[in-house]
């Protein structure tokens, strides 16, 4: 499995758009989530280590009009890629599931443990330290501000997080935990998620001075 692993890095690097919040730092750090939770879980790694690695070969920016289709996009195309390095076909169905179903706006069902463990460690790498860095450098990709300056944490008007990305917490982020398929994935989403509102508690210090 190293010598696929190093593969479909090399795959990864070579097609990879640049986009800050979705480079090869967040495939690793998802592959990595995704081997921790596949083992606790008993999930086929033949599964979930393709399937985190190409689980953005096609990663549509969050703007676009067929952002909900990125992921259903992405799972054929990986596995043109995993039929290049003669990948055996027998998990082919399984991991394009498991790519089709991790998206959160696809909003597909999970069928798999598979699935459910690459979805988790991608809804993971949203929370927490880095979760509030990709945040913000997503916002900054369209020209949203931090915060308002009005009401900077929705108290009295609707989320808006096309324009300020704090919004963007409460709309989806704050969200995510609820969503975890896997026990070791729920006990790390709320750690994270406290760890982001602990640092929504200082900006509110901060910006109140």
């Amino acid at each position: 499995m190293l010598q696929v692993e190093r593969q479909l890095k090399d795959i990864i690097v070579s097609i990879m758009a640049p986009d800050p919040a979705h480079d090869i730092n967040h495939i690793e750090r998802v592959v990595t989530s995704a081997k921790a939770f596949a083992i606790q879980e008993g999930a086929s790694l033949d599964i979930v280590i393709p399937a985190a690695w190409l689980h953005d070969c096609v990663s549509l920016p969050k703007n676009h009009p067929d952002r909900h289709l990125g992921s259903q996009f992405a799972a054929k195309q990986a596995i043109t890629y995993l039929k290049s390095i003669n990948y055996p076909e027998r998990f082919y169905a399984d991991i394009e599931h498991a790519i089709e179903a991790h998206s959160y706006s696809a909003n597909i069902d999970i069928k798999t443990i598979e699935a459910a463990v690459v979805q988790d460690a991608d809804r993971i790498d949203a929370l927490g330290a880095i979760g509030i860095a990709r945040c913000i450098q997503v916002g900054t990709t369209f020209g949203a501000s931090l915060y308002s300056n009005d009401d900077p944490f929705c108290d009295h008007r609707q989320y808006d997080d096309k324009h300020f990305s704090v919004d963007h917490f409460y709309n989806k982020l704050f969200k995510l935990k609820d969503t975890m398929n896997t026990k070791a994935a729920e006990k790390e989403a709320q750690i994270r998620t406290e760890y982001m509102k602990g640092f929504l508690a200082q900006l509110q210090n901060e910006i109140s001075v």
